[in-house]
């Protein structure tokens, strides 16, 4: 039998990563490393976290988006053909000050950077959640739903995420620089090794025998997706965009990737609190439902609602809140249909291994802390 032949690496030319030591960044590092052919350097505030082995080659810079005096100088020496920018507070660490001076600010200044430098392909890390009010349902909602912004939108991170995806399809052979195409991600929920937000409090109830209650009746679906699956989507954009900046006439719309946002997920939506269990189930937890209390959405408002007061006049942070109850009891899942097509996207990692595999990251995690607090 003739040998297996060794499949090449994909060329992805000078690829530089915004946010590259970033919980998102740097999985997309990791797997432009292990799958393409690419010259990879990272721009990040601080490059302690997360680096790969100097053996590697991948080159670490500081630096700060915000200012375009500190990119300027980044990016003509990286001389960079594809950028990918992920770098933004998380959700739940940043001021409205920080939010508007990193996501879009900062998104101008890496907008900017690209124009001024040749670089050939832009890809920006959006969210989902910008097409969402945070009260209504998203039942398969896909890039032509409508994004919410101004006094319809509650979360102020969305709102900034919203207006800089904006600026950065705005860009898309702008006349500032023709040549440059830009591309927009909205991954849903991302979990997976190295999170910061979600994998740590949802595995840290069933740490702290916190898992006996339950929002809402539990038939919401809700998009959970793993990093590796996001960084996929980021990486076949950047490769399309490349590919197209090589045509002599740009493609067909129901092809067009410049100029594009596209959701990414799991493609598997699962019930909101199952979600939650399954994590629990691959940390340990062997009981079912029998111990769960279930509160109404209708009682969760009313308490949520009633704890928000309390505790701020007593100037304390409520454990729950009306926010907390109406996310936990929404509909929320995302049509890829667009993604598929026009990218070639499919997940890499399936849910179940997925929900495995960070589990187990974040109890490596746990007993690393544990074994240090005994030393």
């Amino acid at each position: 039998m003739a040998p297996t032949p060794v499949q090449s690496k994909k060329p992805l030319g000078k690829a530089l990563v915004i946010g590259g030591c970033g919980f998102l960044g740097h999985h997309i590092v990791n797997l432009i490393h292990s799958s393409y052919d690419a010259q990879i350097s990272v721009i990040d505030l601080r490059t302690t976290n997360n680096r790969r082995p100097d053996s590697d080659g991948v080159q670490y810079f500081d630096g700060d988006i915000t200012s375009l005096s500190s990119l300027i100088p980044l990016f003509e020496k990286i001389k960079p053909d594809v950028v990918f920018h992920t770098a933004s507070p998380t959700l739940m660490g940043g001021s409205k000050e920080m939010y508007r001076k990193v996501n879009v600010d900062g998104t101008g200044c890496v907008i900017e950077a690209c124009q001024k430098t040749g670089v050939k392909a832009l890809v920006y890390t959006s969210s989902a959640s910008i097409v969402s009010d945070n009260s209504s349902d998203l039942i398969n909602a896909d890039e032509r739903w409508p994004v919410i912004r101004g006094k319809m939108q509650t979360e102020y991170y969305s709102e900034t995420k919203a207006e800089a995806e904006s600026l950065a399809l705005a860009a898309n052979r702008a006349e500032a620089a023709p040549k440059l195409l830009t591309a927009a991600i909205r991954p849903a929920a991302i979990f997976g090794s190295g999170d910061v937000q979600l994998i740590p409090r949802i595995v840290d109830l069933y740490y702290q025998n916190k898992t006996g209650f339950q929002l809402g009746d539990n038939v919401n679906l809700f998009d959970f997706t793993h990093v590796d699956n996001v960084a996929h989507g980021h990486i076949l954009a950047a490769v399309a965009l490349l590919q197209t900046s090589t045509l002599t006439t740009p493609p067909l719309d129901h092809e067009k990737v410049d100029g594009e946002a596209f959701f990414v997920t799991n493609d598997a939506p699962i019930y909101f609190w199952d979600f939650s269990r399954a994590l629990w189930k691959a940390a340990g937890d062997t009981r079912g439902t029998e111990h769960v209390w279930v509160i109404s959405k209708d009682m969760g408002l009313i308490i949520g609602g009633a704890m928000e007061w309390i505790n701020w006049a007593i100037g304390r942070t409520p454990k729950l809140t009306i926010k907390q109850v109406k996310y936990s009891c929404m509909t929320r899942y995302y049509s890829i249909d667009k993604a598929k097509k026009r990218l070639g996207y499919s997940p890499i990692v399936p849910l179940e291994e997925g929900i495995r595999s960070a589990v187990q990251w974040y109890d490596d995690e746990h007993k690393k802390e544990g074994e240090k607090k005994s030393q």
